[in-house]
């Protein structure tokens, strides 16, 4: 039985990823860590997006920034695959936080390979990296080799991990991955993400609870995916022995005037009526425009992504108007 390990379980790419090993890995063992003692929110998100068993599936709360603990944990798991997702998410808080998201995104990647290196387990390995680590330009055909200048600490710890990947896959001939993924989103998404801050928005102004959206900007341009198809695509990368970097995204550009339109109409409310455009809530280095070009993914794997922009908007509101 194949013991895999999903570090950040709880967030919503662990979610999708978890229903998904249960679901068609049948004779695998999940080992789930989490940073939070509390398990109940995931579960039962879990369970609106999976019915099945459960006793393949455990949930643990170990600290990955102390090497001991971590060493311990692979020891006595002996994971067959490992999907590191975990760590510091927000970019915002890592330009004020005085380089802790920074240290801890680098330091979880070092104790987990520093582990498996000294027990000469080289397991396929995913680690989770993000589009943030390109130049600021607006470019609306990212690939692998496009230039990569961080503009924040957190962007610049991803890097720094991203090149140890493209180290580790030639030094040890390591089906390691370095996954660079594009926005995605789903009804789990956090409430501090974009996407959620729009629906969350219109759902209280439709109800005379708030007067406005307040928001950045209307023209800036995104690749935003569903989280379940992005999941997809990690578990096709490590199923299939990958290694090296690999773009994830859609490839399909949208503007946040498509996504308020979209959701606002799903409330019956209007954009003149009700919304505020404020650039002072911008960052300053943000690019207008950040596309990605998964080019690579889909000839060497034959992935892509299937549900559509307005089909993952929908989904994501009415999940709000179930389930509040």
């Amino acid at each position: 039985m194949d013991n895999i390990l999903i570090t950040g379980i709880t967030g919503q790419d662990g979610l999708f990823l978890t229903s998904k090993i249960l679901n068609e890995e049948k004779n695998s063992r999940i080992f789930g860590l989490s940073r939070n003692t509390d398990t109940d929110i995931f579960y039962k998100r879990l369970n609106q997006i999976y019915k099945g068993s459960l006793e393949n599936l455990t949930i643990l709360n170990i600290n990955l920034e102390v090497y001991e603990d971590v060493f311990k944990l692979i020891s006595n798991i002996n994971p067959t695959a490992i999907f590191n997702l975990t760590g510091p998410s927000s970019v915002y808080d890592s330009l004020k936080d005085s380089n802790k998201s920074k240290n801890s995104i680098i330091n979880i990647f070092e104790n987990l390979t520093s582990a498996l290196l000294k027990k000469n387990n080289l397991c396929n390995f995913f680690q989770a990296s993000s589009s943030e680590m390109f130049e600021n330009i607006s470019n609306d055909s990212i690939d692998e080799n496009t230039n990569m200048i961080p503009n924040s600490p957190y962007a610049l710890g991803k890097l720094i991990n991203h090149k140890k990947v493209i180290k580790y896959s030639k030094d040890y001939d390591w089906n390691i991955v370095s996954g660079i993924m594009f926005n995605h989103e789903s009804e789990f998404r956090d409430k501090s993400y974009l996407t959620q801050k729009i629906i969350n928005a219109a759902y209280d102004i439709s109800l005379n609870k708030a007067a406005e959206l307040k928001i950045g900007s209307l023209e800036y341009t995104r690749d935003w995916s569903f989280a379940g198809d992005i999941v997809n695509a990690m578990f096709t990368l490590l199923k299939n022995d990958a290694k090296g970097p690999y773009v994830i995204g859609s490839g399909v550009k949208h503007s946040i005037k498509d996504m308020v339109e979209i959701v606002f109409n799903e409330f019956d409310i209007t954009l003149d009526d009700n919304l505020m455009v404020d650039s002072s809530l911008l960052r300053n280095s943000d690019p207008v425009v950040r596309v990605s070009n998964p080019k690579k993914i889909y000839k060497n794997y034959g992935w892509k992504y299937d549900m559509q922009f307005y089909d993952l908007l929908i989904r994501c509101v009415d999940h709000k108007k179930k389930f509040t």
